[in-house]
């Protein structure tokens, strides 16, 4: 006999102060991080020689350094970043496009604005968590490279 239990709200349920999609992500990332380190990102069956500079050992050393959490946080981050650029693009785009009238562009252009400012805040908001995670980092004793 088996008892199902389902949740109205899913998204919601947080296990360790994380939700749920942040779990997964961190999982994802561990696994993918574990399958590099044994040289497994390729096919199976196919060997991967390690053939890393010297300096490029040490920059894949220092990027071991990040928590999971900071290297999805940047990856995340990256993308938004490229989200903005082509939204940004659009807006150029829909700025120079004629329309039949001027609500109509007006229409268009309030709404690629009002896209952006959704971007602009999700990249905030992801600034703002990995500053948190970058400081937590940071008073663990692990090293942070700040440049950029």
């Amino acid at each position: 006999m088996s008892i199902s239990i389902g949740f109205p709200n899913a998204a919601a349920i947080t296990i360790g102060g994380k939700s749920a999609a942040t779990l997964n992500a961190l999982s994802e990332a561990s696994a993918d991080a574990a399958d590099e380190a044994l040289g497994e990102t390729q096919a199976p069956g196919k060997v991967r020689a390690n053939l890393a500079t010297e300096a490029e050992s040490k920059t894949e050393k220092s990027d071991s350094d990040q928590s999971i959490a900071t290297k999805i946080l940047l990856k995340r981050m990256q993308e938004l970043q490229q989200q903005l650029r082509e939204q940004q693009q659009q807006l150029a785009a829909a700025q120079a496009r004629p329309y039949p009238t001027p609500d109509a562009k007006t229409t268009a252009i309030l709404s690629i604005q009002g896209q952006i400012a959704d971007t602009t805040g999700a990249l905030q908001q992801v600034a703002g968590s990995l500053i948190k995670e970058l400081a937590k980092d940071s008073s663990s004793g692990s090293l942070v490279n700040t440049t950029a």
